[in-house]
């Protein structure tokens, strides 16, 4: 007789196989960029700021909710690690997730190359990128500071419950909601605000602006939005 268990994992292989053929994966650092002139100078004050004010000294958490390679997530730890650099420590981290598992790998690998890394400024890049020499000649690695504050996991947005905090600053979901039908638009931001804190922010593309519609989310920037 087969096995159960057998079987549910070649099932879930194939399906793994397919996403990792299917999924788009389109990403870039500091793709629409006033979204983190937006987290630089609002979001991130005022979140520090009610932390100083209540006495609370908790993590600052963001999530790359379709982290594609990483390029969106490090972009925000660079912003981070910024900020603290120039304002005073705090403790953060970043969770990056996707479907997709070749772009995880890419995204725990940080290594990209000239072309990719052409977005970031000059002086971002010479904190926080590590030029390739001989055989990476021509490539760039995340530092490592950086790489330890950001963990990414595999996580599908069609799934009914997301093992993710619920108590996240910023959640990033940037140009996927358009790949997805109205019914499972709604169920996804939904979700996503579940996972917010208080007064934490949802980010979503440009091109999204109308599809968020949800009694705790009031928008707040373009396509910015925060929980009442």
């Amino acid at each position: 007789l087969a096995n159960p268990e057998r079987i549910t994992h070649i099932i879930t292989e194939e399906l793994d196989t397919i996403f990792d053929a299917v999924t788009t994966n389109k990403t870039d650092y500091f793709r629409e960029a006033e979204h983190f002139i937006h987290l630089t100078e609002r979001i991130i004050p005022a979140r520090l700021s009610k932390r100083q004010a209540t006495g609370r000294s908790s993590m600052f958490k963001v999530w790359s909710a379709a982290a594609s390679t990483g390029a969106e997530a490090y972009t925000a730890a660079m912003v981070l690690a910024d900020r603290e650099s120039r304002r005073g420590a705090f403790e953060w981290r970043i969770l990056g997730t996707d479907i997709n598992r070749k772009v995880l790998s890419e995204a725990k690998r940080a290594v990209y190359s000239d072309a990719v890394i052409q977005p970031v400024p000059a002086a971002f890049r010479e904190r926080f990128l590590l030029r390739g020499q001989g055989a990476q000649k021509g490539n760039w690695r995340v530092v490592p500071d950086l790489r330890r504050r950001v963990n990414f996991q595999k996580l599908n947005l069609m799934d009914t419950h997301y093992p993710v905090d619920h108590d996240l600053d910023v959640i990033f979901l940037r140009n996927v909601l358009i790949y997805f039908s109205e019914a499972d638009q709604a169920r996804v931001i939904a979700q996503l605000a579940s996972h917010l804190a208080p007064q934490g922010h949802l980010i979503v593309g440009h091109a999204e602006g109308m599809v968020v519609r949800h009694p705790s989310l009031r928008q707040v920037g373009p396509a910015v939005y925060c929980k009442e």
